[in-house]
């Protein structure tokens, strides 16, 4: 009896210090919330004054950019999606799990965290609540804070055809390109005029209705003739209908896809080495519009998820769509993905094969745990004939019809979060990708992975993690780590070492790469921040050396930054200096870039990011000697009219013309003027 009752005291004495554990850490928040709400809300007024200036998330993407980044990754789509989030923030106490999803820079561990904090302890009543989520640092709070707010959680029930048709908004922007010199495709080559230009409308209803059509003409093509009866060269049009229901997404028309870590579908966001820090792996389906002017790489007809029950979800999909493609013999040897058709042989090339695509996939989660199957079925009007004479050609894919299905598997939480996926297909051998993370404390995290993709192995439709160019005869190992000492220090670091079985383009045995990158942030001030970050890479045999040093000084009214760029081979070197000033006048705001640049060759090229206009990301490639400037003036004319205007230029001191081919310009300068007008009603 005296040991029942003593068992009796221990589990009541557990339980009650449990109750207090519970009651004060809510109490904790409490107490946040009362003592500093006001605060923090004036801290987030403040902080986000200064983001109008900074535009911090353009800093994001230009400090995940590396050189592999610059030429193979379609910022515009980055560019486009962070956009329309800045323009229409999103209400966190509100958003779903696949709203948070569409940020790159969280990791699928801080989704859970923002969800199950929201769920804990109820809606945020002020943005500076997100400090007591300890897997989000202070960088995270600032970029998130540009795209979501804190406001009133209602019932959601999805509107009245009457509502969305009231209460909807609309946006049309227009934007040209005029150049001030003439290239040789200008006087003999090229098909239509000099001038860029595109429109795209879109209609929106808050998270539920999104509608849009985009049309894009690049210089040099034909309007109104040849091919583009219809006028510009490429068009885009969605439809996308969410939480409606039962119906989590349904989209029509042109839209990207991914699914698991994209080891098997995926033409929507890659995996690069530095944006990997910042998501951690993360995976899981998305289906997205395509409301970007890129004319490839895309799906064309329908895409659906429909809630099965609790934590289950069933996605299908169907595509068809003309490609752009090298046909000989009736037969595809190479599909063009450029969306460039300015000259006969590109018209030749124009819509010339169509591709088809069907299939679902199938996803469960609960309890942090998440399993998903995928399978699709693929072809195209004629087989797919490489020239297999080419070494590195050998193990293309070769037909007319292919298949693919993958499983991707893993588990969140607080700490730990694992993630992978294994695909096969017709090509009979398997490929696999898998990932581990760890957050030892909010200061530190660690992330490993391991990917082995067969060189017999491929997925037409697949981009993953690699060192390559795409995901094919490749096995390597990745570690990078995240370390923030203090809300003033960021550190990142990581490794890299891949091996190709298989020779490459313009290699005759096995080859391997290795990338080792280390970036540190200091900023001892809401104002003033400090960046330096070092590459080394050795990939195909050549070693690369890059450095960048910057500062950055934000004000209520104006902010610059300083940046110094480096790069050395065994034989060239090259640097460049600039200088990018903002300035803010009431309802204009001005940028103005200036930078000097000096490299040997092209090898040594450098890469710079500069402002640019509405929905596109602009890093120019620089070489030889000679200077860049530019100057782009924003003025906000009321709350429904918004002008862009950027006049640049790149002068050169070692030539006497720029460019070859069609592309040449009898000149040593390159000036360019861009307006653009966004109206919404």
């Amino acid at each position: 009896m005296k040991a029942k009752g003593f068992y009796r005291n221990v589990v009541g004495v557990w339980l009650m210090v449990s109750c207090i554990q519970v009651s004060y850490a809510q109490e904790k928040t409490d107490v946040f919330r009362q003592e500093n709400a006001q605060e923090a809300e004036t801290s987030f007024l403040q902080e986000k004054e200064r983001k109008e200036i900074s535009r911090p998330w353009q800093q994001y993407l230009e400090q995940l950019s590396e050189q592999e980044e610059y030429e193979q990754v379609n910022w515009e789509d980055y560019a486009t999606l962070l956009e329309d989030y800045a323009e229409h923030p999103i209400n966190l106490n509100t958003a779903s799990r696949e709203d948070l999803n569409q940020f790159p820079f969280l990791s699928a561990r801080q989704i859970e965290d923002i969800q199950a904090y929201i769920y804990q302890y109820g809606a945020m009543k002020s943005m500076g609540e997100l400090a007591m989520i300890e897997s989000i640092d202070w960088y995270q709070r600032q970029l998130l804070g540009c795209f979501v707010y804190v406001g009133e959680v209602k019932k959601q029930t999805f509107p009245t055809l009457g509502q969305i048709a009231k209460y909807g908004k609309h946006e049309l922007v227009g934007a040209v390109k005029v150049p001030f010199y003439e290239r040789k495709g200008d006087k003999e080559g090229y098909m239509g005029y000099p001038y860029r230009h595109w429109l795209r409308y879109q209609f929106k209803y808050g998270d539920y209705v999104k509608a849009g059509v985009v049309a894009s003409q690049d210089a040099g093509e034909p309007f109104f003739g040849g091919k583009n009866n219809l006028g510009y060269d490429f068009y885009s049009y969605y439809l996308q209908i969410r939480k409606w229901g039962r119906l989590k997404n349904l989209t029509i028309g042109k839209y990207r896809l991914r699914t698991g870590m994209g080891l098997m579908l995926n033409n929507d966001f890659g995996f690069g080495k530095l944006s990997m820090l910042s998501s951690f792996g993360r995976m899981g389906t998305s289906i997205r519009v395509h409301s970007s002017r890129y004319a490839a790489n895309y799906l064309q007809g329908g895409a659906a998820t429909v809630n099965i029950t609790k934590g289950l979800d069933c996605s299908a999909f169907l595509s068809y769509r003309k490609i752009d493609a090298t046909v000989k013999n009736d037969s595809i040897s190479t599909i063009i993905e450029t969306g460039l058709h300015r000259t006969e042989k590109e018209i030749e090339k124009q819509k010339a094969a169509s591709a088809f695509l069907v299939g679902a996939n199938v996803h469960f989660a609960s309890n942090g745990w998440h399993l998903g199957a995928t399978g699709i079925c693929y072809g195209y009007s004629m087989p797919l004939h490489p020239n297999k004479s080419q070494l590195y050609k050998r193990y293309a894919p070769e037909g007319k019809d292919f298949w693919n299905a993958s499983i991707d598997y893993g588990y969140i939480s607080h700490r730990l979060t694992l993630q992978g996926e294994a695909a096969m297909g017709d090509c009979g051998v398997v490929a696999t990708i898998n990932s581990a993370s760890y957050l030892f404390s909010e200061h530190f995290s660690l992330l490993a992975l391991y990917r082995f993709y067969p060189y017999r192995y491929y997925a037409l439709y697949s981009n993953s993690f690699c060192a390559g160019s795409d995901v094919q005869d490749e096995s390597g190992c990745y570690v990078g780590m995240r370390w923030s000492p203090s809300s003033k220090w960021v550190i990142e670091a990581y490794g890299d070492i891949a091996y190709f079985a298989w020779p490459k383009y313009r290699m005759t045995e096995s080859t391997y790469a290795m990338d080792w990158l280390a970036s540190v942030v200091w900023q001892p001030s809401s104002s003033v921040s400090l960046g330096a970050r070092y590459q080394y890479k050795n990939k195909y045999q050549v070693a690369t050396q890059r450095a960048r040093f910057s500062l950055g000084i934000v004000k209520k009214a104006w902010s610059s930054k300083t940046q110094v760029d480096a790069t050395s081979l065994e034989a060239s070197r090259g640097y460049m200096l600039s200088e990018n000033l903002s300035w803010k006048f009431g309802w204009l705001r001005l940028n103005s870039v200036f930078g000097y640049f000096y490299t040997t060759d092209y090898d040594s090229r450098v890469y710079a990011y500069e402002p640019n206009l509405l929905y596109t990301m602009s890093f120019g490639s620089y070489f030889g000697h000679g200077i860049r400037y530019a100057l782009l003036a924003r003025a906000e004319m009321g709350k429904h009219l918004l002008v862009v205007c950027k006049c640049s230029t790149t002068d050169y001191f070692d030539r006497n013309h720029i460019s070859s081919g069609y592309q040449q310009i009898d000149g040593s300068s390159q000036t360019d003027l861009e307006v653009q007008v966004k109206w919404k009603f």
